[in-house]
């Protein structure tokens, strides 16, 4: 299969593809002179996308990627700016960008973040609430908040959710100073990091893999993973078995275990497929 992208929607801020027939679609943050920080219009865009994307049911996962030399480097300052100054928001009205995050965590999706250079900031916070995240081993993660005068929304409950320990959390935030993607795999932040010139055909090949399989075992896991992270281990074993029946529902778990073990004969393949995989 030939990586041919199609463009669905482009925007002058972000771009979505779709990779046909791999079940993988493409977002790519489109503001290079900008560093791709984060304004209104492309949290609005992105939004537009994921519904997009939501109305396909042939798309498995989605990869997040920045255009020209850098993932984010944050939030636009005079977007969040007039985001202040608009007055103090109601509590259960959350900031364009915390909306973003959340929506992407319980998107019924598998969403990947492909990070290279900086990811900064906000930026990694919405990296946090990807799936998964593959970067470029010299990518350079971080928290300038402090320096400027916050804390760190969004970045700190993220970041300390994902199981950061405490004490690297707060010197990370504290310090200020940026860590690497090698840097970040080995805490436990990201999923993977990679060489930089590898970067971009091991996430696809990631995608491509997920892309090729059914699409409710993929949505319970998120399911599963994102109603039982902060439960105790009794509570989210329950979760397991009441998703475990809401996945029954939609298809049969064990409707092709001839072919799958016939497949795995001579050691773990993951290119068993689904005879019913759409």
């Amino acid at each position: 299969m030939s990586d041919q992208w199609t463009i669905v929607r482009e925007w002058p801020e972000l771009i979505l593809e779709k990779l046909e027939g791999a079940g993988v679609a493409r977002i790519t943050l489109n503001r290079p002179d900008k560093r791709n920080c984060w304004n209104a219009e492309m949290c609005a865009a992105f939004f537009e996308s994921l519904a997009i994307i939501r109305a396909d049911k042939t798309i498995k996962c989605c990869i997040t990627r920045g255009a020209g030399k850098v993932f984010s480097s944050g939030l636009d300052l005079t977007f969040l700016r007039d985001v202040s100054n608009s007055g103090l928001l109601d509590w259960d009205r959350p900031t364009p960008t915390i909306q973003l995050a959340e929506a992407i965590r319980n998107f019924p999706r598998i969403m990947i973040a492909q990070v290279h250079g900086y990811c900064l900031g906000g930026a990694l916070g919405i990296m946090n609430c990807h799936d998964l995240v593959y970067a470029a081993d010299d990518a350079l993660l971080g928290m300038p908040e402090i320096l400027r005068g916050s804390f760190g929304q969004l970045v700190t409950s993220t970041l300390l959710h994902g199981g950061l320990p405490v004490k690297k959390l707060a010197h990370i935030a504290l310090v200020g100073k940026n860590f690497t993607g090698k840097e970040a795999d080995q805490m436990g932040v990201i999923s993977q990091s990679v060489p930089a010139e590898e970067l971009e055909s091991f996430t696809l090949t990631i995608a491509k893999e997920i892309g090729s399989r059914h699409l409710a075992p993929l949505e319970h896991h998120k399911i599963t993973v994102q109603l039982g992270r902060d439960l105790g281990i009794g509570q989210a074993i329950q979760v397991d078995q009441l998703v475990g029946q809401r996945l029954r529902r939609a298809m049969d778990p064990l409707g092709d275990v001839e072919g799958y073990l016939k497949s795995q004969k001579g050691g773990p393949n993951v290119e068993y497929k689904r005879p019913d995989v759409e």
